[in-house]
């Protein structure tokens, strides 16, 4: 079979980016006792909790101290077609990929402190039951694992259709 691709623009073999995320100021220890802090009293007025509105402004610049050393120095996650993979920020340097064939399982795991950034770590587990992957302090989880989902029955779909067309020109 020649490597003509089925579908204009779309390789089976190309490894294109879906999606890049980097962890929270709620993914380190310190950020999730500010997480804490905000929530610790849970009375609301208008909506805004009364801890929020005691401890969110004196450690906003601790926080953003962390998330600004997260972004520099840290590690962004990104979704392909085929794997999920994460990279050093400083000079791009891939640490770990995880096919997604060899996912089976994609938990929510929201660490104490965590819910005040609407985020969760997200743990990628293999057949075995073992840990291939976790994503610490990711912000809307149920979107991402959403994602990685629909990419890996995506990715199925594609493999079982260049089956039939590999198939067809036996």
């Amino acid at each position: 079979m020649s490597n003509a691709t089925a579908i204009a623009g779309v390789s089976p073999h190309k490894e294109s980016v879906i999606l890049s995320i980097w962890p929270s100021v709620g993914s380190t220890g310190i950020g999730r006792g500010i997480g804490l802090l905000c929530d610790c009293i849970p009375i609301r007025i208008n909506g805004i909790s009364v801890s929020a509105a005691i401890f969110a402004l004196p450690l906003a610049p601790l926080a953003a101290l962390i998330y600004l050393l997260l972004k520099a120095g840290g590690k962004k996650y990104t979704l392909t077609r085929k794997s999920i993979q994460c990279w050093s920020s400083i000079g791009q340097q891939l640490i770990k990929s995880v096919p997604l064939s060899e996912i089976s399982e994609i938990r929510l795991e929201q660490q104490t402190g965590q819910a005040f950034y609407k985020a969760a770590d997200i743990v990628l587990l293999g057949a075995d039951g073992g840990i291939r992957m976790r994503i610490p302090g990711v912000t809307s989880p149920l979107t991402f694992q959403q994602n990685l989902q629909e990419t890996q029955q995506a990715m199925s779909e594609t493999a079982a259709s260049l089956e039939v067309i590999k198939k067809r020109n036996s």
